[in-house]
């Protein structure tokens, strides 16, 4: 039978508790973790969003009444204790904040029972992730994933304290608003007031966040959910959570200089950890050449090696194909790896075609110097010498090559060297390592809609030296856009904004829209610029995807509250659903069957 609480007011967490309040009498509140009776003493471990504590139960200290129903208790009852903190005897738990004390209880009341629950409440679950995000408040009870919610609401209690000392207004902008078909697919909400018309789920804020830059507020920063309908992955849910930020009168280097310092005061409050600034720096073109990849991982070498001209005169049809079809030929060392299965190598193989690759090249380098390949017959005892040597390839090293177009051997060998050091242990996540990648290409050229498309938005600034590029080679501007990369995972990323109107229109010309077209969609910004608009930049990082790495998650799932599954429906509410047919009739809806 539940009691009630009046008359009691809890005067600690659990683990506020420590020697230093040995002799005070406590009120604690919280779950029972688990209950062990000895015969006439028992022991019980109370756990709240702080940690663990442990509570003894003895007739003498409590009174019948009170130890009958202390045997009573089970997993996940909840309970307020009323005690003595004491000293434990002899049996100190290192492993415990608390592990130096203990409550002998002399009063309990069962504020409420619980039925037994689908899985343990622990730290580690092996219980399957989808058990668990069923059960989700369940889940959410367990120590680790409360750490790491504490840690996201430190980083955001943080970020607006540090935010509102740099002058930064924090204002909402709108959750209902009109869909701008340019980027990821838009969630869309019927209108009942406007039958046949529909609001879309903003995908960003940035359309406004520049109109408050029109509107003279010179620093805006928003804590913001945004929606994308899209594919979901490890670091990607339907709805995500950005630090979002715009500035005016400022250039590239402004923006990083703020954001640095916000991430170091983030990182030194947070985790301890100094951040040393200012952050390296790196093109993207230099990113593509050196790693693959426009968020490379730093925490260790293997870099690519374009070796084209090296091997451009050898027999190998497969190098030379590659070079006379406008591609390259590049390559990785694995040090130390020359000794690897040919089953290992084989997988690799397989894990590179999935990248876009038609297979994979290799020489593995004995440990007596001599070769073993896959293509030594077609390139004589010089070639391969000179190609060994333009790889750095030492006695017991493997050398793995792509050949194809350019964006293929990037993707192919920048996701080999992520596999390869995931294979070898050398990513530590406790390591932080930052990169700014800036310079990115302004214009990606798209083959299913066969024209340029914005790289990032169509409101981002050239480089002024490309600008007479737009006219000529567009596939050659550079953009003044700028991501921010921790451990091989985009954090977040920003830009200049275009702010001169003939720029914004030869932008939008470039990427195939009339001025009709441009004003349709985007009308109320273009027009905004005609009332005097200030230089201005902006920057959103990724919240969910920083808590991720600062709390060493694999998932973004481990660090939002209620998340949603690859197919993006929630397992505990049932989301998404039908709804009442009154309600579609409302909305002038009818649904259409599907073959």
């Amino acid at each position: 039978m539940a009691e009630s609480m009046t008359g009691l007011k809890r005067s600690h967490r659990c683990a506020e508790l420590s020697s230093s309040s040995v002799g005070e009498e406590v009120t604690v509140m919280g779950w029972v973790q688990k209950s062990r009776n000895k015969g006439g003493i028992i022991f019980v471990d109370l756990r709240d969003r702080s940690g663990l504590l442990q509570i003894i139960f003895e007739e003498s200290d409590c009174g019948l009444e009170n130890f009958q129903k202390a045997e009573k208790l089970r997993s996940e009852f909840v309970v307020a204790i009323v005690g003595q903190v004491c000293r434990r005897e002899g049996n100190v738990n290192e492993n415990l904040a608390t592990g130096e004390i203990e409550i002998r209880a002399t009063q309990i009341r069962i504020l409420s029972e619980a039925e037994t629950p689908p899985f343990p409440i622990e730290e580690d679950s092996k219980t399957k992730e989808e058990l668990r995000l069923k059960y989700r408040y369940l889940d959410l009870r367990r120590p680790d994933l409360q750490k790491n919610l504490i840690m996201r609401s430190k980083v955001a209690t943080l970020t607006r304290q540090f935010l509102s000392e740099e002058g930064f207004l924090e204002i909402e902008t709108p959750m209902l608003t009109k869909s701008t078909p340019e980027g990821a697919r838009d969630y869309l909400v019927p209108s009942r007031v406007h039958p046949g018309n529909f609001y879309a789920l903003p995908q960003s804020p940035q359309i406004f966040k520049q109109l408050l830059m029109c509107s003279g507020y010179d620093r805006y920063f928003q804590i913001v959910k945004c929606f994308r309908d899209e594919d979901l992955r490890a670091d990607r849910q339907p709805e995500f959570t950005q630090i979002d930020m715009e500035l005016s009168f400022v250039d590239v280097d402004d923006v990083i200089d703020v954001n640095e310092r916000l991430l170091q005061r983030m990182f030194k409050e947070t985790l301890g950890v100094d951040v040393k600034l200012p952050i390296q720096r790196m093109t993207w073109q230099e990113a593509m050449d050196r790693f693959g990849s426009d968020k490379p991982d730093l925490r260790f070498g293997m870099e690519l090696q374009d070796v084209s001209e090296v091997v451009k005169d050898c027999e190998f049809a497969v190098f030379t194909g590659a070079l006379a079809n406008g591609g390259s030929v590049r390559g990785i060392n694995a040090k130390g790896q020359g000794a690897m299965p040919r089953k290992k190598i084989d997988a690799l193989v397989e894990f590179a075609k999935g990248y876009g690759a038609k297979g994979l090249a290799y020489i593995c380098i004995n440990e007596d110097g001599t070769y073993k390949s896959s293509f030594q017959k077609f390139m004589t005892e010089e070639q391969l010498e000179a190609l060994v040597k333009a790889m750095n390839g030492e006695a017991g090293d493997l050398l793995l090559f792509a050949a194809d177009k350019n964006t293929v051997v990037y993707n192919v060998l920048g996701a080999l060297r992520i596999e390869i050091a995931n294979q070898l242990g050398l990513l530590d996540k406790k390591e932080f390592r930052f990169l700014w990648v800036t310079e990115f290409p302004l214009l990606e050229w798209s083959e299913e809609q066969n024209r340029f498309t914005a790289m990032h938005h169509p409101f981002t600034m050239p480089m002024e030296e490309d600008l007479h590029l737009l006219e000529t080679d567009p596939g050659k501007v550079r953009a003044k856009a700028y991501d921010i990369v921790l451990n091989g995972t985009e954090l977040g990323g920003g830009s200049v904004r275009i702010f001169q109107n003939q720029i914004q229109e030869k932008m939008f010309e470039t990427l195939g829209f009339t001025k009709e077209e441009a004003y349709d969609r985007f009308g109320f910004l273009l027009n905004a610029f005609k009332y005097g608009v200030p230089p201005h930049a902006g920057l959103a990082f990724g919240l969910d995807r920083l808590i991720m790495l600062m709390t060493g998650q694999d998932s973004i799932r481990d660090v939002i509250a209620f998340p949603k599954v690859k197919d993006a429906s929630c397992l505990m509410t049932d989301a998404p659903n039908v709804v009442d047919e009154k309600q579609l009739q409302e909305l002038g809806i009818e649904l259409v069957k599907q073959k």
